[in-house]
């Protein structure tokens, strides 16, 4: 089936918020804070400008709580007295001139005096520098299983390592950016590029003393997203709309590129230390990980960033005992948030490294260590869920391993690095598993809900307030709706993202929208079938003869089906012990990656990569072919080429000039494949798939790079420059 927004795409009709025509709107703008930390001592406006001219907005216009609403409401939406970052929004500034409102901008100037700031998230504050609690923890959580000491002691081996990883910029190809106007009926309208507009409208409800009704939240067409619209869109939101309120204007706030890299979140940076303990024959009695996370200035999404990252942190392993202690701690940078994969990939790296390391002081292959470790049904994850979802891990492996000739290569590179004067080549096994939608009881907190409306001419509407930012969204909707009816694709629609019309489906977001959204589609479908009084055999033809009948009968009146999420049988989980079943289910997958390193620049490149994936039916197989292709390039950014500099707790390289980004000189064939079990509790027997390309590519990559080097490979990204001073450590890991 061809994408049904990609023509609009490809032509360049799709109308982004950026390119919304807005009778009599203003141009937004965002004063910011110059210092990492301090007291706000005045906010002074330049000569230059006519401020008569200028909407200007400060934290005592707030109408509410000057609180950010999320899962915490800790971050102010303007900061009054004091600063906790650089790029802290202090004031707004609407004028009708995009350029006059930027020379405005410049105009200001916030004065700060400093305060002791934390700028290193791996060391202990000082006393001057506790800005949360005692000890700036914002969230500690806690998986046991078993008891870790006795087993570490009673182990044949005992092998540490501490393994970091950096931020990561979203670099998504559209910009924030919100419009907001109140209508004439009083209602507050705000319209934009966002994953969530369910959390938009608790933000601004929360914030503005507005009732539910008095809101109203439109998704635009979105240019990606991945993670970076999650809650971000939230801030973006509230300062369009205090602009507006305050000008009885529309006013369109859309960040440029060095804005956006500046100030929005970013991926969580880590630290993971690693204590594992294995018998004689290589199999895992014990591991003891330390998982902590950089969050930045605020909590803003870091709680459920560190619940994934250390759910997934010993692995798709076997092991009876394991104790996993997370920390996301405080620092005075830009608040860290959602990103593809979202606390996995941080410590998928951690844990796929250490298992090479592992293997290293064994005298092991890497690969047999993997094998003979992993999960199989009827075993237990670290939180005691047993698997049973009849995947064959082992054989994901195999197939990675075949379709990339990995014993023969080995061995070619063997012979070529023996050879060859500078260039040297490796490759590299990455196995990991990924939890497919909101973790433990989220999904049943969220308490979903979908509509399928049968239209006057016999067609439907499915009514979600899932979003499409280019994943395809709209086009596998369309598959699951048109398969589960009968339906040609033509006799789908689907409903624009606006919360005045359609009911709260959850978030866009931690790989539900196909496995749990698209299952609710099917029910709310059958359910709009039980109100026409048919039975579950009703298809096609005759059930949109049925539609219309009703219509015809009923003029004027609404047609709905209707569906809220229900958990699959026996799920249990234990929010305060966190043990029990973090998931649903699981996606399961084995990647191989070859890289060949130049020893006189110590530059690494991808030349290859095979990604071989279980999860569940593929629905649409050019969408999940890209998904998973377009995981690894990103993957490859992360682990090789993307670092955020910071200084001071800001971003200094925020532009494309040198944040570096894979293009194509980068990308090697990236060849798909899937292995396919079907999921009884997803739409059309699918689970997750948008995060788990993200897992497994670092540590591969960083894996093949060690094996053609001997690089202690313990963090990354893997530039030139960190590659250098890594092979002069002459070890394979860090030491503890």
């Amino acid at each position: 089936m061809k994408r049904r927004e990609g023509l609009a795409k490809l032509t360049g009709r799709e109308p982004y918020v950026d390119d919304l025509a807005v009778d009599g709107a203003l141009w937004g703008m965002t004063v910011r804070s110059p210092a990492p930390r301090g007291r706000i001592r005045e906010v002074r406006f330049g000569d230059g400008v006519d401020w008569s001219e200028v909407v200007v907005v400060d934290h005592r216009d707030l109408p509410g709580p000057n609180q950010v609403k999320h899962l915490t409401v800790d971050q102010p939406i303007l900061a009054a007295a004091a600063v906790r970052h650089v790029h802290e929004p202090v004031v707004l500034l609407a004028h009708p001139s995009r350029r006059a409102a930027r020379r405005a901008a410049a105009a200001v100037e916030v004065v700060v005096d400093p305060e002791p700031a934390v700028l290193d998230f791996r060391a202990p504050p000082r006393p001057e520098q506790v800005q949360h609690g005692d000890d700036n923890v914002f969230t500690r959580l806690t998986i046991a299983k078993g008891d870790v000491e006795r087993a570490l002691a009673a182990a044949a081996h005992v092998i540490e390592g501490v393994y970091e990883t950096g931020a990561q910029e979203h670099v998504y190809l559209e910009p924030q950016g919100m419009v907001a106007w109140v209508d004439g009926d009083g209602v507050l309208v705000v319209q934009g590029s966002m994953q969530c507009p369910y959390y938009v409208v608790e933000a601004l409800t929360h914030a503005l003393g507005r009732g539910r009704d008095a809101v109203r939240v439109v998704q635009t067409a979105t240019g990606g997203g991945f993670g970076g619209k999650e809650d971000f869109p939230s801030c973006v939101a509230l300062h369009a709309a205090l602009l507006a309120m305050k000008a009885g204007r529309p006013v369109k706030l859309v960040y440029e590129r060095g804005e956006d890299m500046a100030a929005t979140t970013k991926r969580h940076p880590s630290r993971v230390r690693h204590r594992t303990g294995v018998d004689a024959g290589g199999r895992l009695v014990a591991q003891h990980l330390e998982v902590t996370l950089d969050a930045g200035a605020y909590v803003t999404l870091s709680p459920v960033v560190l619940s994934r990252a250390i759910i997934h942190a010993a692995g798709p392993y076997r092991c009876d005992h394991v104790l996993i202690e997370g920390r996301a701690v405080l620092t005075n940078s830009v608040p860290y948030g959602a990103f593809r994969g979202f606390g996995a990939p941080q410590t998928h790296f951690a844990n796929e490294r250490h298992m090479d390391v592992v293997a290293h002081r064994l005298g092991l292959d890497p690969v047999e260590l993997r094998r003979r470790n992993l999960l199989a049904d009827g075993e237990s994850t670290a939180t005691g869920q047993v698997i049973r979802d009849g995947v064959d891990r082992a054989a994901l492996l195999d197939q990675a391993l075949e379709l990339a000739s990995f014993g023969e290569r080995r061995a070619a590179h063997e012979r070529f690095n023996r050879e060859h004067p500078y260039l040297r080549r490796g490759l590299g096994v990455a196995t990991v598993h990924h939890g497919a939608g909101f973790t433990g009881s989220g999904e049943v907190f969220l308490a979903s809900e979908v509509e399928v409306a049968g239209l006057p001419d016999g067609r439907v509407e499915v009514l979600t307030a899932s979003t499409e930012m280019g994943q395809g969204t709209t086009t596998v909707f369309t598959q699951v709706a048109a398969a589960h009816l009968g339906y040609e694709p033509d006799d789908v629609e689907i409903a624009q993202p606006d919360t005045s019309r359609v009911p709260n489906s959850g978030p866009t977001v931690a790989s539900r929208t196909v496995m749990v959204v698209g299952r609710l589609i099917e029910r709310a479908g059958d359910d709009l079938r039980r109100r026409l009084g048919l039975d579950g055999g009703a298809r096609g033809a005759a059930l949109k003869e049925a539609v219309a009948a009703w219509h015809r009968a009923h003029p004027g009146e609404s047609l709905r089906g209707f569906a809220r999420y229900e958990p699959p049988p026996g799920i249990r989980w234990d929010d305060a012990t966190y043990r029990g079943d973090a998931y649903a289910t699981f996606g399961w997958a084995a990647y191989v990656a070859e890289v060949e390193v130049d020893l006189r620049t110590f530059t690494p490149r991808v030349t290859d990569f095979v990604a071989v994936q279980d999860v569940g039916r593929i629905v649409n197989e050019t969408l999940a072919r890209g998904q998973v292709q377009g995981g690894v390039v990103q993957a490859i950014g992360w682990a090789l080429l993307e670092e955020c500099k910071l200084e001071g707790g800001a971003m200094v390289n925020n532009q494309l000039t040198d944040y570096i980004i894979p293009t194509s000189e980068d990308v090697p064939p990236v060849r798909v494949a899937f292995q396919e079990t079907p999921y009884p509790y997803g739409g059309m027997g699918a689970k997750g798939l948008g995060e788990l390309p993200m897992d497994a590519p670092a540590p591969a990559i960083a894996n093949a790079v060690a094996a053609a080097t001997g690089a202690a490979a313990w963090k990354i990204p893997l530039t030139p420059e960190h590659l250098m001073e890594l092979m002069e450590d002459g070890d394979h890991a860090r030491p503890g």
